[in-house]
């Protein structure tokens, strides 16, 4: 890295991929906390995401969950800037547009890439601009892959900005997967003559074994392509980051049911804990509802000791749960016929009469209530909610984003809010309230509660007391351990990340690479982008 205090400002880098979930928002997150480590001003970007987990920032702007972490690993607070066009699927032909951080309105997939997206183009290249005018580097994620040759007229997220912002363009491959020398190759290979002077080079991710191995392909590449390979990144299990619109299932747990939906009945959220501290453990079940967003709400539990978080969609599943968590949703109605349809809903009302624990999150406080009048998310009206909570919710067309604070069971928490959905709660007792008794958010009848605000069960207090109550209901000796602070976790694990880009990835090179752009004379590989 360049030496001095001072640096010039508007270094930029793109993070490819050659798929999706190839790791991109891991080693973006990984070059941010490297870069940010040695003093270097840097911020994330992503100039356009698809995905159900979003957070608020301190602004009041919804973005991508991955920016948040993004930013979190460069040190700094996130903004609308590094997220400025977020997708929110409400289905498989339609999408919430977010843009600079707030919703303008519903989109078809074919009127978005017939035109829409090309219109945003001047909008991202003033965010990015603005990042790079005030940052030393700005370290942009891409989506998908930047192959997508019938999408590649209307991108704005892969090469097109690589292009309009002269950004040099790293190509991450997950060798776990299989065929990653070919996915290299093919991805240089389908792109257009301008677009792969752009491609530096490549960054093999989750490999498994000896490195030596792998260095005669990494050889042939190179010959091949005329590009270096800039690190090859181990496999790490228990990184556990905020992920983007994935689970980060292993692939040998999920199972494609008819209309390529991915179940992930019995999923184990991810956790590299110790043991429980008392002599039972917790079970939690979370309803893999349809469209579920935000579902990183419950990793502050599976980072607890002793606290077992399994996604579940059968109701016999439920039966050892000592907490079922019905989590957020992008489709409060639809999610709510399924849980009827699968016979979830009348497993989650014997559990109530039984005053075992249910928590609803936001949809899922939602689903909780008596009713909900809809005709802004699915039009569908009025509809019974499954009556577990004296709450009625009337959907309205402005969002609900906020970042507030609170009391429960004695602690202080604090949460964010992403909902169309207003509450109207007739009984029962508050959920969360102020330091003065006055309800703030949330209702509370017997074992079942439900709230609005994501996040909460990151403040350690506020976990701990609600997991003692939950053992307590379930009559399990479970004891929370004393020290877990889900905070220090985060950036434990953030500083892995930043060292697996520091002790396998060629750092040097990655900073003339962001520093001075694409190297000069790259070659053109053949056939290159279809006319």
């Amino acid at each position: 890295m360049s030496g001095g205090t001072e640096r010039p400002r508007g270094g930029g880098l793109l993070v490819a991929g050659t798929t999706s979930d190839a790791g991109k928002s891991v080693v973006t997150a990984g070059i941010c906390r490297w870069l940010a480590r040695q003093g270097v001003k840097v911020a994330p970007f992503k100039a356009q995401n698809m995905s159900l987990n979003s957070f608020v920032t301190r602004e009041g702007a919804e973005i991508g969950r991955a920016q948040a972490m993004q930013a979190q690993a460069c040190r700094i607070e996130p903004t609308a800037l590094m997220n400025p066009v977020l997708l929110k699927p409400g289905g498989e032909r339609s999408s919430q547009v977010v843009l600079l951080g707030r919703p303008v309105g519903e989109m078809s997939a074919r009127g978005y890439h017939g035109g829409r997206q090309r219109e945003l183009l001047s909008v991202v290249l003033d965010a990015l601009a603005e990042l790079r005018a005030t940052h030393d580097a700005v370290i942009c994620e891409g989506a998908g892959s930047p192959a997508e040759i019938n999408l590649r007229r209307t991108d704005i997220v892969n090469m097109g900005i690589a292009r309009n912002a002269k950004l040099p363009v790293l190509v991450v491959g997950d060798i776990d997967r299989g065929g990653v020398f070919a996915s290299f190759f093919g991805t240089v290979a389908l792109l257009s003559r301008k677009d792969q002077e752009l491609v530096a080079g490549f960054l093999v991710n989750k490999f498994r074994g000896d490195v030596s191995l792998l260095e005669p392909g990494l050889d042939m590449l190179h010959g091949l392509t005329g590009r270096s390979t800039y690190g090859v990144l181990p496999f790490r299990h228990g990184l556990g980051i905020d992920e983007e619109d994935g689970m980060g299932v292993p692939p040998a747990r999920t199972k494609v049911r008819a209309g390529g939906r991915i179940s992930l009945r019995g999923t184990v959220r991810e956790s590299d804990t110790a043991p429980p501290v008392g002599e039972d453990v917790l079970r939690v079940a979370v309803c893999a509802l349809p469209l579920m967003s935000n579902f990183t709400d419950v990793d502050a539990l599976a980072a607890e000791p002793g606290v077992l978080v399994r996604f579940v969609d059968r109701p016999e599943e439920l039966a050892d749960a000592d907490l079922v968590i019905v989590p957020g949703t992008r489709g409060t109605v639809r999610a709510l016929e399924w849980l009827r349809e699968r016979g979830l809903a009348d497993a989650l009302r014997r559990r109530a009469a039984e005053g075992r624990p249910v928590l609803g999150i936001c949809g899922g406080f939602q689903i909780l209530g008596e009713q909900i009048e809809d005709e802004v998310e699915s039009r569908a009206g009025r509809v019974d909610g499954l009556g577990l909570l004296p709450v009625r919710v009337r959907f309205a067309r402005e969002k609900t984003l906020a970042r507030p604070v609170g009391r429960a069971l004695g602690e202080r928490a604090e949460g964010y809010e992403i909902h169309h959905g207003v509450a109207e709660v007739t009984g029962g007792d508050p959920f969360f309230s102020d330091g003065a008794g006055q309800a703030l958010d949330g209702c509370r009848v017997g074992a079942v509660r439900g709230t609005h605000w994501h996040g909460s069960l990151e403040s350690d207090g506020f976990r701990r007391a609600y997991l003692r109550e939950v053992a307590a209901a379930a009559g399990r000796r479970f004891v929370p351990a004393p020290d877990t602070c889900f905070a220090a976790l985060r950036e434990e694990r953030l500083d892995r990340l930043g060292d697996l880009i520091e002790q396998h990835a060629d750092t040097d090179a990655l900073w003339r690479l962001i520093e001075s752009g694409a190297p000069r004379g790259l070659p053109f590989i053949p056939p290159g982008a279809p006319a």
